[in-house]
């Protein structure tokens, strides 16, 4: 590509996926168009090698483990497992996929940190550190929680999450407490050992200035740096993780050893292949990284002065992706605004090309994505269904069952250049990293293709030149060659199926795009096609709405305090005089008392505005004491047949709200009399 040497090999990696939960949209963010990426440069002859890994030490992951009785090991192989998983089912393909807590990752951070340490730039120095005098323990990071010192507002150890986005320092916060136990913490004083981030200063500023990716990441870390850059401490009191060389009470901090991983990760790769991993660290071939927008400050200051003061080489691009949105509100787990990537994508049968087609093609790499339903199913049955999926299926329909085989004819001119142009289009896209542009621009050349095949008619001249109407085939499946190649690095499974049809025989993720201009070849046998995209209809997208509805819901109820509760699906329509049949009346309860055989059940009397109070049993004994209930204004069903309940008669029906343990009687906003009728 245009701006990478194409002499040189070319190292990309993905910042690395927490292995403390299961994979969601919002990871995908990064690691498709990164694997897009990838694929693409592979079809340029670039010889590239893609690397990543779960990053598995850190205190949340400590948290997680305590919280659920299980080790910190045991917790990370399970996530660990699941990402590598999910990314290979999602046509993410790494040449290496390991862990931080693989020996090698081990050996290489003590390596970079024991060289630190010889060279000056990591010192020790006594701070103060929250400590829970209740837990007796340190507290490092997500152990605690305070306010934070520049902006106010709530904070974790580490980071001002809530406020501000600030990276915080240990013994900066303000008011801790203890996220385990609750209580409040104090400072205590203790040795730990900092990283001479400030001697960097002017390094990093010449470093960004020449930094490739995108500009959202390079001008987000020269604002930083541009303010006063502060030493980092880079120890934590945990037992978890990589041991600080001479203190094993000590280990380094997680953004230590976590971005030493994309060297372990390429030493593995190098081992298992017998390639080179000291031409990328310790030579002048390209390291990319693709990461999420909320990890620029580690990627563009932290990691590039620790590999300076370690003499190994600099990532020469950075590439930082938008965030995610969940039916146009901000991402968030805790209430319920998620797409699961197993449970509600691949478990219901969605190809994974389309979900990789829609996050790059949705909008620029840089701008916030919003993952809709109805947005999905709009783009995909208008672009890769009713374009691209239309043009190869109608074509090489057509050429089944007319010819059963490429006709004769020769490539025109105009055909040709077209799809140079639009290859040149595409590669120069995606190296500035403009994936949309570069799905954009493919995409257009299947409505060429549309165009093309509409114009000539083919299904007239087969009646009248079957000769030029074979011509006209074969331009057809040049252009669906070229198409398969273009989309490919977006559509790899599908474009798998789709390379078979035109009747090739090769690997469809090797060939290059030098291939998509040599000519079909004449006299290729065609199978009868089949339908590589098909619609998304409008009753599994409303399945898949309910479904986030309800996660939504159920995350509110949680929120507000209601530990369980059952979100009842809607009941099917009614006409209004099915409605008009309940005979529903405003009541006040005059007695109530218990019903000795049931836990449940209350006796009422109830003042509905008859001659006499109407007797009513509710099953409201472990939400109402009965003398609490005396005076209450309810609404009462009274047209209901009467039942025994427990051997006590009941002449109506109390209406309340009723969420698992939270029941609340229905009632009037207004006074109103004994009788009222509810309309």
């Amino acid at each position: 590509m245009s701006n990478i040497p194409s002499d040189k090999a070319v190292l990309v990696t993905c910042g690395l996926p927490y292995a403390n939960g299961k994979a969601h949209v919002g990871h995908l963010r990064t690691y498709i168009p990164a694997d897009i990426f990838v694929r693409s440069l592979k079809k340029n002859s670039q010889e590239t090698t893609f690397v990543c890994g779960s990053d598995t030490h850190g205190t949340p992951i400590v948290v997680n483990a305590e919280e659920l009785g299980i080790t910190p090991k045991e917790l990370v192989h399970k996530y660990h497992v699941h990402f590598d998983e999910v990314f290979k089912k999602m046509d993410v393909r790494f040449d290496a996929y390991g862990t931080t807590d693989d020996d090698t990752n081990h050996n290489r951070t003590l390596d970079i940190v024991d060289r630190l340490i010889e060279k000056g730039y990591v010192y020790p120095k006594v701070i103060e550190i929250a400590y829970c005098p209740q837990c007796d323990r340190f507290l490092p990071d997500r152990y605690v929680a305070g306010t934070c010192p520049h902006c106010g507002e709530k904070a974790r150890g580490d980071e001002c999450d809530q406020g501000c986005g600030k990276h915080l320092e240990p013994g900066e916060l303000k008011e801790p407490a203890c996220t385990i136990c609750r209580g409040p913490a104090e400072y205590k004083e203790q040795e730990h050992f900092f990283f001479k981030l400030s001697e960097f200063k002017d390094f990093l500023l010449e470093h960004l200035e020449n930094l490739g990716g995108t500009l959202n990441a390079r001008n987000y870390a020269i604002g930083w740096i541009k303010q006063e850059l502060t030493d980092w401490c880079i120890t934590r009191n945990l037992e978890w993780g990589v041991k600080f060389p001479g203190h094993d009470d000590l280990v380094v901090y997680v953004w230590v050893d976590a971005p030493i991983g994309y060297m372990a990760f390429t030493e593995q790769w190098a081992e298992a292949t017998g390639g080179d991993w000291e031409k990328f660290w310790r030579g002048d071939c390209p390291i990319i990284h693709f990461i999420g927008g909320d990890i620029i400050y580690h990627h563009c200051i932290f990691w590039p002065a620790m590999l300076k003061g370690a003499d190994y080489s600099q990532p020469s691009a950075v590439v930082a992706s938008g965030m995610l949105k969940i039916e146009d509100k901000t991402f968030s787990k805790s209430r319920g605004y998620v797409v699961w990537v197993e449970e509600d994508y691949l478990d219901h049968g969605f190809h994974p090309d389309l979900l990789r087609y829609y996050l790059v093609s949705y909008t620029s790499h840089t701008k916030e994505v919003n993952f809709s339903w109805k947005i999905f199913q709009d783009k995909i049955n208008t672009e890769l269904v009713g374009v691209f999926g239309n043009f190869l299926y109608r074509n090489l329909l057509f050429a089944f069952k007319n010819f059963g085989e490429i006709p004769e004819g020769e490539i025109d001119p105009e055909v040709v250049e077209k799809i140079n142009s639009t290859i040149e289009e595409v590669t120069r896209a995606n190296s500035e990293y403009e994936f949309k542009k570069a799905a954009d621009t493919a995409m257009a050349l299947a409505s060429y293709g549309n165009s093309y095949f509409q114009s000539n008619e083919p299904w007239k001249l087969i009646k009248e030149d079957k000769d030029a109407c074979g011509k006209v085939v074969k331009n057809c499946i040049q252009l669906a060659k070229a198409l398969v190649l273009l989309f490919e690095p977006m559509t790899p499974g599908s474009m798998e199926v789709a390379w078979k049809q035109i009747g090739m025989e090769s690997d469809v993720h090797t060939v290059t795009y030098d291939e998509a201009t040599v000519s079909v070849v004449s006299g290729t046998k065609l199978a009868k096609p089949e339908i590589l995209f098909t619609k998304l209809e409008d009753d599994k997208i409303e399945e898949m709405e309910k479904i986030s509805s309800k996660r939504v819901k159920a995350a509110m109820a949680k929120e507000a305090g209601i530990k369980e509760v059952e979100i009842m699906e809607f009941k099917e329509e009614i006409e209004y005089d099915d409605f008009a049949k309940l005979d529903i009346r405003v009541g006040k309860i005059v007695s109530a008392e218990k019903i000795k055989k049931s836990k449940k059940l209350l006796r009422l009397q109830v003042d509905i505005g008859d001659e006499e109070p109407r007797q009513v049993v509710a099953g409201l004994a472990e939400h109402y004491e009965p003398e609490e209930m005396i005076g209450k204004i309810v609404n009462v069903l009274v047209n209901l047949k009467p039942v025994k309940l427990c051997g006590v008669e009941s002449q109506g029906m109390l209406l309340a709200a009723d969420a698992g343990e939270r029941v609340s009687l229905l009632t009037t906003d207004k006074e109103m009399g004994p009788g009222s009728c509810i309309r």
